[in-house]
């Protein structure tokens, strides 16, 4: 830890990150980092219980309270969404991944719970952004937009469903879009707000006290600034404590719009690690369930075909899992994600290992940063 500690400082002191918390958990063994400060202007030192905006590390909680719907019985993955969904009954599909948005045939089958899960609807960010259905897309998917500003999620869900799908349902992997799917479908298929609904299922039974998709004012003293790289490679803030998470956003993401520390997701991700089991031995999810989640559903084509995301490693539901030895980090069967605010979590089964990483610095593209891949290698060879 004192090498972690050491590198970590290094991305502070070049200014690539104002601060960081990493948490690496081996079993019982709990050590935890810390460096620098929750803002560029040093006002306070990082602490372990600072919160963050994990951003896409949202995506395995959607996941797993998707999971939870079907062991009740309200879902099955096979099932056509347009029971919960009917926006989503009749979606069209562009004839070739190039072809105008006019030129479409209907989809071959229905949508299902399972497509949504393995982020194989159809619809989503692929490698090729200049599209006409990808431009299409990114015209309701408004990454550029804090989750206060987009529409309701019946409103956007409508807007959605007016695109094309870029694929077949079943037939590719696609980035992004089925995660909040996913949360629309957990609010109509439950009957209560997608914030509610983790909150009772997943948040209260673990612990995961600082979880939520608002920062109220008696705890954003923890509250880190967010910001993004400028071409100069400095830092431009993006977002402060009294800001865009002041409230519960008007579209709250299953794919990106929750808030965190470090070890509300350790609480998570020791979850997955036992099999569904909560630590008080309260059982939230099935093992069948949590191998599910946490073992790859693609094919060898379908991997091939998103280097730019998953650099040719697989998906669970949710999150990536490793399924090649390409990097000293990728472990076979490692799952987890990186979140686009400058967030990293892992499980690695075989090792009992969690990692996580949380900085306030945004990412620039779909690929890892070079504090995040440190902070691997140095836990892969710890």
């Amino acid at each position: 830890m004192n090498a972690l500690h050491d590198i970590l400082q290094q991305h502070v002191d070049r200014g690539t990150v104002p601060g960081a918390v990493a948490l690496v958990a081996r079993g019982d063994d709990v050590e935890v980092v810390t460096v620098g400060s929750v803002d560029t202007d040093g006002t306070a030192p990082m602490a372990r219980d600072s919160i963050f905006r994990i951003a896409s590390l949202t995506k395995p909680i959607t996941a797993a309270a998707v999971l939870m719907l079907v062991e009740d019985g309200v879902l099955t993955l096979d099932a056509p969404v347009e029971e919960w969904l009917p926006e989503l009954a009749k979606p069209l599909v562009v004839r070739t991944p190039e072809a105008p948005v006019e030129d479409v045939v209907p989809a071959s089958r229905p949508i299902t719970v399972e497509d949504l899960l393995s982020s194989r609807t159809g619809w989503g960010l692929s490698e090729n952004f200049s599209v006409p259905a990808m431009q299409a897309l990114l015209s309701v998917q408004r990454h550029d937009r804090p989750f206060h500003e987009w529409p309701d999620p019946d409103t956007w869900l409508g807007l959605l469903a007016q695109v094309p799908m870029l694929h077949q349902p079943g037939e590719a992997w696609l980035y992004g879009t089925s995660s909040a799917l996913q949360g629309i479908l957990i609010a109509r298929a439950s009957g209560r707000t997608l914030p509610d609904f983790l909150a009772e299922r997943i948040f209260e039974p673990l612990g995961m006290k600082d979880t939520a998709f608002e920062v109220p004012s008696s705890k954003r003293h923890r509250f880190t600034s967010s910001y993004a790289p400028a071409a100069d490679g400095t830092l431009h803030l993006t977002d402060t404590p009294d800001g865009d998470w002041s409230s519960v956003p008007r579209f709250p993401s299953g794919g990106g719009a929750l808030v965190s520390t470090a070890d509300d997701w350790l609480a998570f991700a020791r979850l997955l690690l036992n099999a569904g089991t909560a630590p008080d031995g309260h059982r939230l999810l099935s093992a069948t369930s949590v191998s599910r989640m946490t073992t790859n559903h693609l094919t060898a084509e379908q991997r091939s075909a998103v280097t730019l995301f998953l650099d040719g490693q697989g998906w669970g539901y949710g999150g990536q899992v490793d399924v090649t030895p390409a990097d000293p980090w990728n472990v076979p069967g490692r799952y987890g994600w990186i979140g686009g605010t400058g967030t990293t979590a892992h499980i690695t089964p075989p090792t009992g290992t969690v990692a996580i990483l949380m900085t306030q610095a945004g990412i620039t593209s779909p690929s890892s940063t070079p504090v995040m891949q440190d902070f691997w290698r140095c836990v892969a060879g710890g």
